[in-house]
């Protein structure tokens, strides 16, 4: 597996600089249990899964399936495909991304400026979320094309390991001491690729999986949500690494209450969080004022709220689509400033 070696003092590619990302107490106790936010929108692109984008391409060169001037294909709402871009930049490739109008428009632009293909999976301007649309076509535009890979991130086990190295940051980190492991699941690579590692020399922890209302990995019922990144909507596939023998519970977060959530952290404490990752913090603080004295629970906050200006931190965008609520903002705002101490 992996290791997380050192980060050298100086550079020459944009991919050293993925990982070693810092911890954030976000708050602590009275029975000295603290919350502590892996902030992985410090990585390169404001995202974790530049790490699994990097391992992917990295598999595929290993297994002779991508050589020189190739072409890497892949379905993205935007992340993955940042990751990508970046990492087929440095490396010589060309990269198309399978994408739709429910992605953040910044990470669409910042495809664009990375020398990305953008090739939309419904014509037109439809907010809806098209992943199954987006699978097919991108199987469709790799399928019998010379040197050229679909990396198929929700069922590629490189993008599990791509994780790994996080595992043994955060051990590292806190001296081998996490009671839980709380992280969004997707493609189930981030929060399972961590925990299996994790696991290995901290068999106890336990692992929550967040995912939005409306998703389907741990039940219906099946609607639309707006947070992005994350979760199985409906009319797409479980991804291969979802290993629900991992996850000790999974739990549902609603747009409303993950977006207030950053929202608040924000206020809060001056750092912007993406709208999923505030799904993650939601119930991170449940479990915080429930855990036993002196644990330790670390969320993993997978990209940072500066993609999300123009939505999750813009009243007039959030009332539009009913999801600004001050009450809501309210109760998170009380039950933070209690944990922090306020």
């Amino acid at each position: 597996m992996p290791k997380a070696p050192d980060r050298p003092a100086v550079v020459s590619r944009v991919s050293e600089l993925i990982g070693h990302t810092p911890l954030f107490e976000l708050c602590r106790t009275e029975t000295d249990s603290r919350l502590l936010l892996k902030l992985e929108m410090y990585n390169p692109t404001g995202t974790a899964k530049i790490r699994m984008a990097r391992q992917m391409v990295l598999a595929a060169e290993r297994g002779g399936e991508l050589r020189t001037g190739g072409r890497i294909v892949e379905s993205t709402s935007g992340n993955t495909g940042l990751g990508l871009a970046v990492i087929a930049a440095e490396r010589g490739y060309a990269f198309t991304a399978v994408v739709d109008h429910h992605a953040c428009a910044d990470k669409l632009r910042a495809m664009r400026a990375l020398g990305a293909e953008l090739v939309y999976a419904i014509e037109g301007d439809h907010a809806d979320l098209a992943t199954a649309a987006r699978e097919e076509l991108a199987a469709e535009l790799a399928r019998d094309q010379p040197n050229t890979i679909f990396t198929e991130q929700h069922n590629n086990p490189a993008n599990a390991t791509g994780y790994a190295p996080l595992a043994h940051e955060l051990t590292r980190a806190v001296d081998g001491r996490i009671d839980v492991l709380i992280g969004a699941v997707g493609t189930g690579g981030a929060l399972c690729g961590t925990a299996r590692e994790l696991r290995r020399t901290l068999p106890h922890c336990r692992v929550v999986g967040v995912e939005p209302k409306g998703s389907i990995a741990f039940g219906g019922p099946a609607h639309a949500y707006y947070q992005s990144g994350t979760g199985t909507p409906e009319g797409a596939e479980i991804g291969a690494l979802v290993d629900f023998d991992l996850i000790d519970a999974g739990v549902k977060v609603g747009d409303v209450e993950a977006f207030a959530t950053a929202r608040v952290v924000a206020r809060a404490t001056g750092l912007l969080i993406g709208g999923s990752a505030g799904g993650v913090v939601y119930e991170a603080l449940a479990q915080i004022a429930a855990v036993p004295p002196g644990s330790t629970v670390v969320a993993l906050v997978n990209d940072g709220g500066e993609k999300y200006l123009d939505t999750v931190y813009d009243d007039d965008w959030m009332r539009a689509r009913s999801l600004l609520d001050p009450g809501v903002e309210h109760a998170v705002d009380e039950a933070l400033g209690k944990l922090r101490g306020n």
